[in-house]
């Protein structure tokens, strides 16, 4: 008798978009680790393209108080891209510290909060 076929973990996939959306990493933090420990529980952050940016296509520069403390993950600024680019005036979210679970399984630092921002995707 064949065994009944094991569904694959579908858990993230349920979460309602507005939980992922308010989970948005920022990355390349290590180069602002001084930064990053002055930052409070919350804050708002100020985003900003950079269409020079050599190692990605689609940079988004997050930006606390005028400082750079990272930028938005690559897999993610592609679809905001546009949209940051063109707004005037500049697009600002909240953000949050991350948990020390955050920190300890991946690394991340910083939290930002996209639910109420416009997306673009991109093929």
């Amino acid at each position: 008798e064949p065994r009944p076929r094991k569904e694959p973990n579908t858990v993230a996939y349920n979460h309602p978009v507005g939980l992922i959306l308010a989970r948005i990493p920022v990355v390349g933090g290590v180069a602002y680790r001084e930064r990053l420990g002055q930052l409070p529980a919350t804050f708002e952050v100020t985003l900003r393209v950079e269409p020079d940016n050599r190692y990605f296509q689609h940079a988004i520069a997050v930006l606390v108080n005028g400082e750079k403390i990272g930028y938005v993950a690559p897999e993610i600024g592609v679809n905001y891209y546009d949209t940051v680019a063109a707004a005037a005036p500049p697009v600002t979210c909240a953000g949050r510290r991350g948990s020390q679970a955050d920190h300890g399984t991946s690394g991340i630092e910083v939290l930002l909060d996209f639910s109420s921002l416009p997306v673009q995707t991109h093929s």
